[in-house]
């Protein structure tokens, strides 16, 4: 009989232990998922924001500036002038069109050979340059042009003014906007992960009550919170990236020369932000609620 009733009662406990489990599972479930919700969010501002910025990188070093040459200059002078503009600090990228190979490409272009009717070849020897993006504004480029017309050798200088002008605005523009978006998201995601954890943490309010009347201290009180918080936000984080990573994929299949854009750098950065904004808003909700309960008196909690 006695081994019976031990059973029973080791069975009664194993029950109770389940019906208490299942509320703290279904908490931490719905806690992990609005906490992902906001990092998926958080990580759209911060991919943007990358985006935004390497599309401008690439927009400006793929700027042509074409220096178009005198017609006396020669083909071996015309190569000395790119051994020369490689040293400069701004330049990325040269490439020399001389006045034959342009004349082929206009003749390929046109189906006709203007030289034919013209008796001589209309077309000038020119060198093409690419510049990094930080010196691909209007200020550097007004300052590049001056430098580069000092040469007797150089006719004109040309690139699409227009073109500059217009990313310069659109880029101001955006990152105006992706700023305001980013302030009010960060303080919906706090509030939102706020409210949540308040909730976790409000189902054990009595729990917490009752560890404090049999002496225990604050911090081996706050532990199991912080710990469920770390737990959370490292969750959260990966299911956040998962979901970014397969918004990403669709959206490589659709446009592939997407990956032009990305780079892997940008997305180590991505998900170290949201690694990172997940763990210090959860861990830092966590404390102000769990510290908010430890400060009440027993008449309190039931009053809330």
């Amino acid at each position: 009989m006695h081994d019976i009733w031990r059973i029973t009662l080791y069975k009664e406990m194993a029950n109770k232990k389940k019906k208490s489990r299942k509320p703290r599972n279904v908490q931490f479930f719905t806690l992990c998922l609005s906490t992902t919700m906001v990092l998926v969010l958080i990580g759209m501002v911060v991919f943007s924001v990358l985006s935004a910025y390497n599309l401008s990188a690439y927009v400006k070093e793929n700027l042509t500036v074409t220096m178009i040459l005198n017609e006396d200059v020669t083909n071996p002078e015309a190569k000395k002038m790119c051994m020369q503009l490689k040293k400069k600090h701004y330049i990325s990228h040269i490439t020399y069109i001389s006045k034959e190979q342009a004349l082929k490409e206009q003749t390929q272009a046109m189906g006709t050979n203007p030289s034919e009717f013209l008796g001589s070849n209309p077309f000038l020897g020119s060198i093409e340059l690419q510049l990094f993006s930080d010196y691909a504004n209007n200020d550097s480029l007004k300052w590049i042009e001056r430098q580069l017309k000092s040469d007797s050798r150089v006719s004109e200088i040309t690139y699409p003014r227009d073109l500059m002008d217009s990313v310069n605005r659109n880029l101001q523009k955006i990152n105006f906007v992706l700023l305001i978006l980013a302030a009010l998201l960060a303080y919906v995601s706090f509030a939102l992960i706020n409210n949540s954890v308040r909730l976790s943490v409000y189902a054990r309010r009595f729990s917490i009550h009752t560890m404090k009347l049999v002496g225990a201290s604050w911090s081996f009180i706050r532990w199991p919170f912080i710990r469920s918080a770390i737990y959370i936000s490292i969750l959260a984080a990966f299911m956040a990236c998962a979901v970014l990573a397969g918004g990403l994929y669709a959206l490589y299949t659709y446009e592939p020369d997407i990956l032009l854009v990305i780079t892997w750098e940008m997305l180590a950065i991505t998900a170290g932000a949201i690694l990172l904004v997940g763990f210090i808003i959860t861990m830092f909700c966590t404390w102000l609620s769990v510290n908010k309960f430890l400060r009440m008196k027993a008449g309190e909690l039931y009053k809330i």
